[in-house]
């Protein structure tokens, strides 16, 4: 197994919850530890790991929406298709699929994303 260099890992409140929910929008897991509440989770080359919040990494008082000021961008590589699955399922979407340009130095990105918000409130970003 690869692992990404930089793997953000989200406190949830509910290990379960959240894996069903990260299940229910396309992820897989990867491997678990039961014992620790923990899950590693990945969608194409999207990888994150869940762990049911433990007070170990925690620097303040965790109260919902959790991740307030972040927002985690994954490059899907149909975003029509997921969209589109995720509209099907009754997802609740936080900003309907959309195009924005983005400047880099002189030249213009086009990005077609969306975001959701998972259980705890985390901002997920999808785009292509």
């Amino acid at each position: 197994m690869k692992f990404n260099s930089l793997i953000p890992e989200l406190s949830v409140s509910n290990i379960e919850r959240s894996k069903d929910f990260y299940l229910k929008i396309g992820f897989e897991i990867m491997y678990e530890r039961n014992e620790n509440k923990f899950c590693f989770i990945k969608l194409e080359e999207n990888q994150i790991m869940l762990e049911e919040n433990n007070n170990n990494w925690n620097t303040g008082e965790m109260e919902y929406p959790y991740g307030r000021g972040i927002n985690i961008s994954m490059s899907i590589n149909d975003i029509d298709k997921m969209y589109n699955d995720l509209k099907k399922k009754n997802i609740t979407f936080f900003k309907e699929l959309e195009i924005h340009d983005y400047r880099v130095n002189d030249k213009i990105y086009h990005d077609k994303e969306f975001l959701i918000q998972d259980p705890d409130g985390y901002l997920l970003r999808f785009n292509d």
